[in-house]
């Protein structure tokens, strides 16, 4: 089986080698770099056998993209305190939403609604929307990314018809292809990022309820998710002309 692999960073400044990646499931580290090929090079390497590889990498590549600790301890929140977290950003709070369905959602009255219509219905003044409202009002910014099948769940197309909901309140809603986001190679993780400085990893179980937050502050980790949005935002597209060119295609 292939490995799961996570793009750490690089101190290219193309993007290209050296690099760092992370086995998602192993927590092994692939270091990619220019090989050592010299025979006096490698003759001078202790231990090093007749399969093994060696490449070179500047020391700053490991410093600034390798991991700090042999195992991080994550630190978990319960969902109150993640909730603050929407009344107590500074300047931004962004979404990557990449499951295929949400518990939550199907648990809403206005997704039976939906079901039932093909139109959500909302409540403008819920609790949600009022602090969203009052959040983007003082000049916040409140976006998100929603990554969509080919063809789409039914939860991804309720999200599609609610995000009016999402934008009444100043949210900037945009959505990306699954094919696209892999070709981009975003991960399959679904998190807030508050401020560019906290990360808010869900966690969901099989049943696509939410079980609970995971916060990462670590500076580098942190740059790793606002690179992750950057791309994001790069190839998504607003909502209104996703679901335009979602018609286009089913007609």
């Amino acid at each position: 089986m292939a490995r799961q692999l996570r793009f750490n960073g690089t101190d290219s400044k193309n993007g290209a080698c050296p690099a760092l990646h992370e086995d998602l499931d192993t927590g092994e580290i692939v270091v990619q770099g220019t090989p050592l090929t010299d025979p006096q090079d490698l003759s001078q390497l202790q231990h090093f056998g007749p399969g093994d590889s060696a490449v070179v990498v500047p020391r700053e590549l490991l410093v600034n993209h390798g991991p700090k600790e042999v195992a991080r301890m994550p630190k978990l929140i319960g969902l109150d305190e993640f909730g603050q977290l929407f009344e107590t950003f500074e300047h931004s709070a962004w979404h990557l939403e990449t499951r295929r369905g949400y518990a939550s959602d199907r648990e809403d009255p206005s997704y039976a609604a939906f079901v039932e219509t093909g139109t959500a219905t909302w409540d403008y003044d819920s609790a949600w929307c009022t602090n969203i409202r009052r959040q983007t009002s003082r000049g916040k910014y409140v976006g998100r990314v929603r990554v969509v099948d080919n063809p789409p769940t039914t939860g991804q197309l309720f999200l599609l018809d609610y995000a009016k909901c999402n934008a009444a309140t100043g949210e900037d809603v945009r959505n990306l292809w699954r094919a696209d986001a892999a070709r981009a190679h975003l991960p399959a993780e679904d998190f807030w990022i508050f401020d560019s400085r906290l990360v808010a990893v869900l966690h969901f179980d099989d049943a696509d309820t939410l079980l609970d937050v995971e916060v990462i502050t670590e500076p580098v980790e942190v740059l790793r998710y606002c690179q992750v949005r950057d791309a994001a935002m790069h190839h998504a597209i607003p909502y209104h002309q996703f679901a335009a060119q979602l018609a286009a295609n089913n007609q």
